[in-house]
């Protein structure tokens, strides 16, 4: 049943499915097929096609469809063309065959993260030209490479550029979760990554004697007070119903390294952490948090970031703002439940934001359990059409929205 094109499938989705089958995956994506594949979209859509190399290899793609008024800003559809390493003997079917089961389960590496939503995106913009709408806001569609190592050479660096500056984007809408329930989750704010390395300088010698002062000791000290920090948060956010993962912070022990031998003690010893910050977290108390932690732990204990975020920031989602009006005024009308959150982990959203476009995280997967970066990710066709569906409804109201007083 993983032919292309097979008989009473619908057009949208053997085009997702084509889409799935494109290996762009890390750490070698295939970044050619998929900028041709979407240089074919926008020929067969009339809509202009432009590469923008961020970095060597690394092409940005800007799907555009002109406004009827060019003095407003535009509406910017972001998504992202690489997907995540596969542990293929763990999966029921090849994960880059795009395999559909007789229930219409599709299995595939990117069905949820985050392939689906690039042809929803270009799906309801073909239905909407069909029918022969035209809409003030200029809409741009970008798919985007390498989020799914950090955006460092994807969107970090494309909203530097000029050409990024020359869609002048008003409002984005960017990748979401699934979420298992009947409710859609929406996504207005994310966590700030920041991964820390903890290194502790001790006394080394013989393993079968009692050194005083190891680096081990000093390290076990810092590990039991930043785990202990997570627990706290952990009791905290499983004690209260109304908050959800992304409102708490959240820490994991990733990486333990040191030692030369079992019977050597070492001088040096680190750990490193990742840690996802809450929005409302103050950034820098939290830093002398951290360095509390080490000057508590002894002499010789130091920390460094491998990343560290601080230009967190909210996107509204107050009634009063047009945006949002617009968004969840979709949702009202079609009797659907929108559910906003903090997201839990990070998306190319937060360079977006931070260059102040405001944007929201939304993956129109209901029902759905979470199966970004698991074995066996799927998305059933229905549930896919479904946000062809809700596309085309959300992009006339975003395209829509009336001057703003900056744009006046």
């Amino acid at each position: 049943m993983a032919s292309e094109g097979l008989e009473g499938e619908h057009p949208s989705v053997t085009l997702f499915r084509q889409y799935l089958r494109i290996r762009t995956v890390q750490p070698e994506p295939d970044y050619g097929a998929a900028v041709a594949f979407l240089e074919k979209r926008a020929h067969q859509l009339g809509l202009s096609c432009q590469k923008v190399e961020v970095a060597p290899g690394r092409v940005v793609t800007v799907l555009t469809w002109p406004g009827t008024n060019p003095r407003l800003s535009s509406l910017l559809l972001n998504s992202h063309t690489d997907v995540v390493p596969v542990f293929k003997e763990h999966w029921s079917h090849d994960p880059f065959e795009a395999f559909k089961d007789a229930e219409g389960y599709i299995y595939a590496r990117g069905t949820q993260d985050m392939k689906c939503v690039s042809i929803q995106y270009l799906e309801a913009v073909r239905r909407l030209k069909a029918e022969g709408h035209h809409f003030p806001r200029t809409i741009h569609m970008t798919f985007v490479p390498d989020e799914e190592v950090g955006g460092h050479q994807g969107m970090e660096l494309f909203v530097q550029r000029p050409e990024f500056q020359a869609l002048r984007a008003g409002f984005a809408l960017d990748e979401g979760l699934a979420n298992p329930a009947d409710a859609f989750t929406v996504f207005y704010s994310e966590r700030s990554p920041w991964w820390v390395r903890v290194t502790s300088i001790g006394k080394p010698g013989h393993g079968s004697r009692f050194i005083e002062d190891t680096a081990a000791e000093k390290l076990h000290k810092v590990v039991s007070s930043i785990l202990a920090f997570r627990e706290k948060e952990r009791q905290r956010l499983q004690s209260n119903p109304h908050l959800k993962e992304g409102a708490v912070t959240s820490v994991n022990l990733t990486k333990l390294e040191g030692g030369v031998a079992c019977n050597v003690v070492p001088a040096t010893m680190s750990a490193s952490f990742d840690f996802r910050v809450a929005p409302d977290v103050d950034l820098k108390a939290f830093e002398e948090q951290l360095q509390g932690w080490c000057q508590a732990a002894g002499e010789g204990v130091t920390f460094e970031f491998i990343q560290k975020w601080t230009e967190s920031r909210v996107t509204s989602t107050n009634d009063s703002d047009p945006w949002w009006a617009a968004f969840s005024g979709v949702f009202k009308d079609m009797n659907l439940t929108l559910e906003p959150e903090i997201f839990p982990a990070a998306t190319d959203s937060r360079y977006l934001r931070a260059v102040g476009v405001p944007a929201l995280g939304f993956s129109p997967m209901n029902y759905t359990p979470v199966l970004l970066h698991d074995h066996d990710e799927r998305l059933h066709e229905a549930v896919f059409l479904r946000g062809v569906d809700i596309y085309t409804r959300l992009l006339p109201a975003l395209a829509s929205v009336p001057a703003l007083p900056s744009e006046s």
